[in-house]
C-alpha cells in the first residue's frame, strides 16, 4: 500500500513538473538562464534582436556552443521549420520562445528520476520514497526545468553516478563496458562547466577503486583506463572543433578555397585558430579580480547559506551525519583501511553510506574554494543528498517540514522572484506586434530599471527591424534614471513614438520625482525584487499589491 501511494505521489509531482513548465513559470531565477543559451540561439537561428553576453563573443569565448545548439538551438530550429512549412503560421512568439527550450530541459530532468530509481537499491534506499523526495523538491520543480548550464551539469553528474555504480548481476564487480561512456560524460561535463571536475572526482575515484579491486589482470586494467582516455580525447576534439568553427567563423569552403589548401594546411589553420573554451573559462575565473566583479562571498556561504536555501533540513541532516561519521570513522578510515586494504577501502558501500556523503561534501568543499558562490552552483548535489536522505528513512520524521519548505521555495522562486518581468515581456511583445492604426511605423523605447536583465529575444523582434529600442538601466540611481527619462521625454522625434518605463513598485516613487507624467500604467502582479525589497510596514498596509508588482508606465508627450 505504501509503495502504491509513493508511486501515485511521484506521478502527480512529475505531472506538476511538466504542467508548470507549460503554464509557464513566471519566476526569473538568474539572467544566466536566458543568456547562456536561449538568447544566443534566438539570435543565431531565428535572427532575432538579442543581447550577446561577453562569454559568447569571439574576442572572449568562455562557453561551449555545443550544448546551447543541442538544446535551445534544436527547439528553435523546430519551431522555425514548423513556421516555414506553414504548419503553424505564428509558431515563433514570446510563449514558444520561452517554453520550448524549458520543455526540453524538463524532459531531460527525468534523467534524474531514472538515476534515482537505478541507484536507490544500490545505496540501500527505497526507490519510490527516494523518487518522491526528489520530485517534491522545489530544486527539481524550478531549477531543473530552467535552461541553466548548472542543470546540464546535474544531469551529467547523475549519469556519471549511474555509470560508476553499475555492477554485474552478481554484484561483485563494476561493469567493464562503462569505461568509454565515463570518458565521454566526464569530458562533456568539463566543457559544459569546468567545475564538473569537482563533481566527477569522487565518482571517478570510486570507479577506479572498484576496477582495481575486481580485475586480476594488469592488461585488462590498462584496457579500461585506455578506453576512458581515448573516448575523453575524442569527445574533447568534437567540442574544440565545434567551438572553433563557431567562434572564428571558419568554414571548410573558405579553408579549401584559399590557394587550394591541402588537408595539412587546413589542419594547420584550424590549429592556429583553435578555441578551447574551458581553459578560457578557468583563466577568467581563477583571477580573483574577475570573480569580484560578479560578487564576492565568504568561503562558508555554500555550507551555511546556499545548502540550506536549496535543500533545507536535508542539508542540515547531512552535515550532522557527516560530523558523526567523521568522528566515528576517522581513525579506521585514515589508518586501518588506508594501510591494509588500499584506496578502495576509503570508498566502500557500507550501511552508514559514507561514500554518499563524500559524493556530496567533496564537490561542496571544492566549490567553496572560490569566492563567488551562488545557490545554483550546488543543484547537481540533489542526487547524492536524496539517496542519502532516503536510506535508513532519515527524512521520514521531517516530512511535514520538508513539504512546507518546498512549498515556500516553489512559491518564492517559481512565482514571486522577479516574477513580473516575463509576463511584462509577453505583454510588450503583443503590444509591439499589434496592427498599426496608420501607415506610419510606430517606434517603441522600452526602458527597464531595477529589474534583472530583460531577455530581448522574448520581444520577438527581427534584427532588421529598427523600430524598437531596449535600454537596460539595471540598478541605476535616482539622478541617472531621472536624467535618462527626462532626456527621452523631451526628444519625441515622431508622431507615433511610445516610451515605456518598466520599474518595480518598490521604486515607483522615484519616477514621480522626475517631473514627467504618464498617460497609461499597467501593474503586473506578483513581482518580488530582492535587490529592492518591499518594507514590511508598507506590505501590512493597503498598498501591498503595488509593492509586490511591476509597473509598465507609458510616458505622456
Amino acid at each position: 500500500g505504501a509503495a502504491m501511494v509513493a508511486r501515485a505521489l511521484w506521478a502527480l509531482l512529475a505531472a506538476l513538473r511538466a504542467g508548470w513548465c507549460l503554464l509557464p513559470q513566471s519566476g526569473y531565477l538568474h539572467p544566466d538562464e536566458f543568456f547562456q543559451a536561449p538568447e544566443v540561439m534566438a539570435g543565431d537561428i531565428l535572427n532575432l534582436q538579442v543581447y550577446y553576453p561577453w562569454e559568447f563573443l569571439s574576442s572572449s569565448p568562455c562557453r561551449t556552443v555545443v550544448f546551447p545548439l543541442m538544446t535551445s538551438g534544436v527547439t528553435y530550429w523546430v519551431i522555425k521549420s514548423l513556421q516555414q512549412l506553414d504548419i503553424c503560421s505564428s509558431c515563433i512568439n514570446s510563449y514558444t520562445l520561452l517554453v520550448s527550450p524549458r520543455l526540453l530541459f524538463t524532459i531531460f530532468s527525468f534523467i534524474l528520476d531514472y538515476s534515482v530509481y537505478r541507484l536507490a537499491p544500490f545505496w540501500g534506499a527505497d526507490p519510490w520514497k527516494a523518487l518522491v523526495l526528489l520530485a517534491g523538491s522545489y530544486v527539481t520543480l524550478v531549477f531543473y526545468t530552467r535552461t541553466f548550464t548548472n542543470t546540464l551539469e546535474g544531469l551529467l553528474f547523475a549519469l556519471l553516478m549511474v555509470l560508476v555504480s553499475s555492477r554485474k548481476s552478481s554484484g561483485s564487480s563494476a561493469e567493464p563496458t562503462s569505461s568509454s561512456l565515463i570518458g565521454v560524460v566526464t569530458t562533456a561535463g568539463f566543457f559544459n562547466r569546468p567545475t564538473f571536475l569537482a563533481f566527477a572526482l569522487v565518482p571517478l575515484l570510486y570507479w577506479a577503486g572498484l576496477i582495481v579491486d575486481s580485475q586480476k589482470s594488469i592488461k585488462t586494467l590498462i584496457n579500461h583506463f585506455l578506453k576512458l582516455i581515448l573516448c575523453a580525447c575524442f569527445t574533447a576534439i568534437v567540442f574544440i572543433t565545434a567551438d572553433t568553427f563557431y567562434f572564428t567563423s571558419v568554414s571548410l569552403d573558405n579553408l579549401y578555397s584559399t590557394n587550394k589548401s591541402s588537408l595539412i594546411d587546413v589542419i594547420t589553420q584550424l590549429h592556429d585558430k583553435m578555441v578551447v573554451t574551458p581553459f578560457n573559462f578557468l583563466s577568467y575565473n581563477l583571477n580573483p579580480h574577475n570573480l569580484a566583479l560578479h560578487g564576492s562571498h565568504p568561503r562558508v556561504t555554500h555550507f551555511t547559506v546556499n545548502g540550506v536555501m536549496l535543500f533545507g533540513i536535508l542539508h542540515i541532516l547531512a552535515i550532522g551525519a557527516g560530523f558523526q561519521m567523521l568522528k566515528k570513522y576517522v581513525h579506521q578510515l585514515m589508518l586501518v583501511r588506508w594501510c591494509y586494504r588500499g584506496l578502495p577501502g576509503l570508498l566502500v558501500h557500507s550501511e552508514g553510506s559514507p561514500t554518499l556523503l563524500l559524493f556530496y561534501f567533496v564537490p561542496l568543499g571544492f566549490l567553496s574554494l572560490f569566492s563567488h558562490q551562488e545557490p545554483r552552483f550546488l543543484i547537481p548535489l540533489i542526487l547524492p543528498l536524496v539517496l542519502f536522505s532516503a536510506s535508513l528513512n532519515r527524512a521520514v520524521k521531517w516530512k511535514l517540514l520538508i513539504v512546507l519548505f518546498n512549498l515556500l521555495g516553489a512559491l518564492l522562486f517559481g512565482c514571486l522572484h522577479q516574477g513580473g518581468l516575463i509576463p511584462c515581456l509577453f505583454h510588450l511583445e503583443q503590444l509591439i506586434h499589434s496592427p498599426a492604426p496608420s501607415s506610419h511605423p510606430r517606434h517603441y523605447t522600452l526602458l527597464f530599471a531595477h529589474t534583472y536583465m530583460p531577455p530581448r529575444s522574448l520581444l520577438n523582434i527581427q534584427k532588421t527591424d529598427m523600430h524598437v529600442e531596449v535600454i537596460d538601466m539595471a540598478g541605476a540611481g535616482e539622478e541617472t534614471l531621472c536624467q535618462t527619462v527626462e532626456q527621452r521625454a523631451s526628444n519625441f522625434t515622431c508622431s507615433d513614438c511610445h516610451i515605456f518605463i518598466i520599474i518595480p513598485g518598490t521604486v515607483r516613487a522615484t519616477i514621480t520625482k522626475c517631473g514627467v507624467s504618464f498617460k497609461n500604467e499597467t501593474l503586473i502582479f506578483p513581482h518580488l525584487s530582492m535587490e529592492d525589497p518591499p518594507e514590511i510596514p508598507v506590505l501590512s498596509s493597503g498598498n501591498w499589491r503595488s509593492q509586490l508588482g511591476l509597473y509598465i508606465l507609458e510616458l505622456n508627450r
